[in-house]
């Protein structure tokens, strides 16, 4: 739970109990871990978890009449696609303990990055019969609670899409390719985009399967993951504006350059790394695969 200094009075940390939330999986429901790192944009998430609210108890530790209404809600951000959205809303009013279950299904599509999992209990409506110190307006949050789950580990994630390479420019017999658009200033989400040769049944079937991998899925994975981060960083050092004191703003593609580019070379200037890929552009090659641990089994 969170708690802020309120201009408002509060219920007590008693008053609200929230159970974890657990991650249903074809398996059943586990409890959701801190990190996913098998997660990609493919990969939709169903979250559950249950919160138990004394509503008496809150109405009166926190000055509202007894008759207030009050709601309890669910909102999710993830950091990776800058977006953000309400995942479920529960309206409560009556008296005595009620248990809210919450049930939501996020599409893959639009996360990435850091999830975080926002969960809230407001005043519903704007009420003006109560004490001097208590909260009135709709909206005011009476207690909160925020989880986070990690989507993306040192891989690059981003938008995919499975497609017929005939029906393209691109080589018939080529099992995928990262386009990357615009400049380092634009959406991250709207410069990226990974095809995947529908035909080319090894590399669709390993991106079927990213959620719980194959031996061979996972080697598949590996290289593909691999060589989008070289594709990455080498269209950012191919940019005069990626620079060590340059600033991007956040959800841009510079920025997720930059943030690719720091977990891959740690302590290393952009400028040196620049000076080493333009002196032999094959021992940079190598440097990549190490960065990335290519073809690693997770430990």
């Amino acid at each position: 739970m969170t708690r802020h200094a309120l201009p408002y009075r509060a219920p007590s940390e008693e008053a609200v109990a929230a159970g974890p939330w657990s991650l249903v999986t074809e398996d059943g429901e586990v409890p959701l871990p801190s990190a996913l790192p098998d997660w990609d944009y493919h990969m939709d998430l169903q979250l559950r978890s249950s919160v138990r609210v004394d509503l008496d108890r809150v109405r009166a530790e926190s000055g509202l009449a007894g008759d207030a209404a009050l709601a309890l809600a669910a909102v999710w951000t993830a950091t990776g696609s800058n977006l953000s959205g309400p995942a479920q809303h529960e309206r409560m009013t009556g008296d005595g303990t009620v248990t809210v279950d919450l049930d939501v299904l996020l599409r893959g599509s639009d996360l990435g990055g850091l999830l975080l999992l926002d969960t809230v209990l407001v005043l519903a409506e704007r009420h003006t019969h109560s004490r001097p110190s208590a909260p009135r307006r709709a909206g005011s949050v009476l207690w909160s609670r925020r989880d986070e789950v990690r989507l993306q580990g040192d891989a690059p994630q981003f938008p995919m899409a499975v497609i017929d390479f005939a029906r393209t420019s691109f080589p018939d017999r080529a099992a995928w390719h990262l386009q990357i658009s615009g400049s380092l200033e634009s959406a991250t989400m709207g410069s990226l985009l990974l095809l995947v040769n529908e035909k080319n049944t090894v590399t669709a079937t390993a991106f079927e399967n990213a959620g719980r991998p194959r031996p061979l899925d996972s080697v598949v994975l590996s290289a593909v993951y691999a060589d989008a981060a070289r594709s990455m960083i080498e269209y950012a050092l191919d940019s005069d504006d990626f620079a060590d004191d340059a600033g991007f703003p956040e959800g841009s593609l510079g920025a997720t350059l930059s943030s690719l580019f720091d977990r891959l070379f740690p302590d290393q200037s952009i400028t040196d790394v620049r000076l080493r890929r333009s002196g032999s552009s094959a021992l940079f090659a190598s440097d990549l695969q190490a960065a990335v641990k290519i073809f690693e089994v997770p430990g």
